[in-house]
């Protein structure tokens, strides 16, 4: 696959694009049940249940252990049991709640905006991890044809010194060098090797296909170097800060909802419940009546629920925390305007850069191969020593990497642009002038 193609492919099947897009999801779903405490609630219930029937006059306090016993406190105590039953619906509704509702509502948009910033975020990481191992994959295969040329020069060279010294035209010393340079030719050519097949590996893995054979096609990258940078948008716009905004918007969001939390609340209830028992009032035990019910009544009223009194230090505290973590975010804000604003500068510097080397590495070629066959020449007249021609080679091996890279450099450099920019986009149309 092209480049491209490689960007577009992880960034629709990556699984922390994935996971990015369902925490998206998630978050929609939170607005909506932010919204449905708008809606009134109507709570039912219907039970049957077989117990005694002795009641004792006098309070309880508040609690959930000993079970409601209603009805008078009859003459004498009984170890006999009876059914009762009971069933009910509770409608509530909330009309006025003095914006609490809506600072939830606005806290649910609030993590939605922060979970398309980062997915939109993630996307940009794992787009420009994918073509930078693209790139690291093209620079490899480029370095190893470099490296197989060293190794079929070595070889050549090695075979001919070989000869004069076999016909006493050369000392033996001159074959073993020539030996040992063809051997550490061979050995850069392993490295490199195994550099490629690290970098295949590793955008077979961004492309979440582990274990397969990529074949990537780097034509449209080394037949020419685009003449223009990425276009920059302003820092605001870029991913990272807008994470970062939208974690402010949380923290915000957090602190509108508790401002809001100590202000009294006003329900509008209305109820239907019925009840039936097997007991009387007169002291009479009916032990199979019960299951149906005897007695049928409704309320309505409106109810006006004040918040915990006592509870305005807890509060306080937890409005001070929120406080600080919005100015924490804020802060963290800011921090990302300058690193976007440093990688921009950085990577402007790199295109700059890498255009010049592209330039140069020609000459730098030229000279070597112009170096290395003058080195040859003298050597072959018996003008110069192995060690000249082998430096020369070094050279002319190391200008042949320069130049292969020279050019993927560039595309590393623009990438590195796109990036600080926040947008891949505008690097990708650069394939397609």
């Amino acid at each position: 696959m092209t480049l491209d193609q490689a960007i577009q492919h992880a960034s629709d099947d990556y699984p922390t694009v994935r996971a990015a897009l369902e925490r998206v999801n998630a978050s929609r779903a939170g607005i909506d049940v932010a919204h449905a405490a708008y809606l009134p609630r109507l709570d039912s219930l219907w039970q049957t249940n077989r117990g005694t029937v002795n009641n004792a006059f006098g309070q309880l306090l508040p609690q959930s252990v000993v079970p409601a016993l209603t009805g008078p406190v009859l003459p004498a105590v009984s170890s006999q049991s009876v059914w009762g039953s009971a069933a009910g619906a509770l409608l509530s509704w909330e009309p006025i709640d003095l914006g609490l509702r809506r600072a939830a509502v606005a806290s649910a948009e609030a993590e939605v905006t922060h979970a398309r910033a980062d997915e939109a975020l993630t996307r940009l990481d794992v787009e420009q991890a994918t073509a930078s191992a693209f790139l690291d994959l093209v620079a490899a295969e480029r370095t190893i044809a470099a490296a197989q040329a060293d190794v079929t020069r070595r070889a050549t060279l090695a075979s001919a010194v070989q000869t004069l010294v076999d016909n006493q035209l050369r000392p033996g010393a001159e074959a073993s060098r020539a030996d040992a340079e063809r051997a550490t030719a061979q050995t850069r050519l392993i490295r490199a090797q195994e550099s490629m097949a690290l970098a295949r590996a590793t955008l077979a893995r961004l492309l979440g296909v582990p274990g397969t054979a990529v074949t990537i096609d780097a034509t449209p990258l080394l037949n020419r170097v685009p003449d223009t940078d990425v276009a920059a948008r302003t820092a605001p716009q870029h991913p990272l800060a807008q994470v970062r905004q939208a974690a402010v918007g949380d923290a915000r969001a957090q602190e509108e909802i508790l401002a809001r939390t100590d202000r009294p609340r006003l329900y509008l209830e209305s109820s239907v419940f019925a009840r039936g028992s097997g007991a009387g009032v007169n002291g009479i035990v009916d032990g199979t009546s019960g299951l149906g019910f005897d007695r049928v009544n409704w309320a309505a009223g409106v109810q006006l629920v004040f918040p915990n009194a006592l509870d305005f230090s807890s509060l306080r505290a937890r409005r001070a925390a929120a406080a600080a973590t919005a100015r924490s975010e804020a802060a963290l804000y800011d921090e990302a305007l300058l690193r976007i604003d440093s990688e921009r500068e950085a990577a402007a510097t790199m295109v700059l850069a890498a255009r010049a080397a592209a330039a140069n590495t020609p000459l730098q070629l030229a000279a070597a191969e112009q170096s290395e066959s003058q080195a040859r020449a003298r050597y072959q007249a018996g003008l110069a020593s192995i060690v000249e021609i082998a430096d020369a080679q070094s050279l002319l091996a190391a200008a042949e990497v320069d130049d292969q890279v020279a050019r993927v450099d560039v595309w590393r450099a623009l990438l590195a642009q796109a990036a600080a920019a926040g947008d891949l986009a505008p690097f990708v149309d650069l394939f397609h002038p």
